[in-house]
């Protein structure tokens, strides 16, 4: 299981995700996601916990389940980072990517 704590910045909406592949088959994964962000909890509902792991992270920037969703019913608010961070979550767990933070930090 692959875990990650998205801190997206001023709001505060802390998004926790658990990635969980299926042994059988490390391309199908469970996505549990808990967030203090009503858009968030709503995408998760509508598109369930079950994912297909090529089908999210090998695509194109601004492509895939999440983004589609969030294009049609999130709030206007581009630079969010949770849903780059479900998307990374899912990425470690299906051995796409390796386990590394990022962040994003301002400068004085």
């Amino acid at each position: 299981m692959t875990k990650v704590r998205i801190e997206p910045g001023i709001c505060g909406l802390v998004t926790t995700v658990e990635a969980q592949a299926d042994p059988d088959d490390e391309t199908e994964l469970t996505v549990k996601v808990r967030s203090g962000c009503e858009s968030v909890r709503n995408m998760m509902k509508e598109l369930g916990e079950t994912f297909d792991a090529y089908e999210v992270c090998l695509r194109k920037p601004g492509e895939g389940p999440f983004y589609d969703y969030a294009r049609a019913h999130f709030p206007v608010h581009v630079s969010c980072p949770v849903l780059n961070g479900i998307i990374k979550c899912m990425e470690v767990e299906a051995k796409l990517a390796l386990k590394k933070d990022v962040s994003i930090r301002f400068m004085e």
